[in-house]
């Protein structure tokens, strides 16, 4: 069963490091806002990773997997808060939007961590897909995918927390006014192409 762990540890681990939107809004929020804001929005996404991890153990993930119409509902509505998170970047470079005022900044980079991950219906795919061929052996199939969700929850914590720190460490650089408007417009960009590539996907 450990050597079985291991591999599956293995394999989420290789997932977890590509690239994807959940960097991209990290990037964003740890660059903008420093590493408090970073961290928070690294909050948001394991909780909606949970939150889907709990969902595939109960049976309902697989349920969303297998329908068209929902899968779409929900993969439109994700794309679109995407490009919404990317046209704002684009729209207004060096900006600090509405939710990111002085004491509430914390909590607007947990929800668009969250909310980010909850719209993201392939987590719903992946977790029914892969892990049911992931659990270790010896375990009941809930509890193996269950472990094998704060597995993949805590590697995704520790992976996006360091690149937080990395990039707060980084923080004069990135504070100047020009550096800002360039990143920002950058993960306007790659944001936008996220949320297409998903809707089209």
């Amino acid at each position: 069963m450990l050597t079985a762990l291991l591999g599956a540890t293995g394999v989420l681990a290789l997932l977890t490091l590509v690239p994807g939107p959940d960097m991209a809004i990290v990037t964003k929020r740890a660059v903008t806002r420093g590493r408090g804001d970073g961290l928070a929005t690294v909050a948001g996404i394991a909780v909606g990773l949970l939150i889907w991890g709990a969902l595939t153990v109960a049976g309902l993930a697989a349920l969303l997997a297998a329908s068209a119409e929902v899968y779409l509902v929900v993969k439109l509505a994700g794309a679109a808060y995407l490009c919404l998170l990317g046209l704002r970047a684009l729209l207004q470079p060096g900006a600090e939007p509405a939710d990111e005022r002085p004491g509430v900044g914390a909590g607007g980079a947990w929800r668009t961590g969250l909310v980010a991950n909850v719209l993201n219906p392939k987590i719903a795919v992946f977790y029914t897909g892969l892990l049911p061929a992931l659990a270790p052996p010896g375990l009941r199939p809930a509890v193996g995918m269950a472990l094998l969700v704060l597995v993949h929850v805590l590697l995704t914590v520790l992976w996006l927390g360091t690149y937080v720190y990395v990039l707060s460490r980084a923080g004069r650089f990135f504070a100047r006014p020009r550096v800002r408007r360039v990143l920002d417009r950058t993960t306007g960009v790659v944001l936008i192409g996220f949320g297409v590539r998903v809707a089209t996907t």
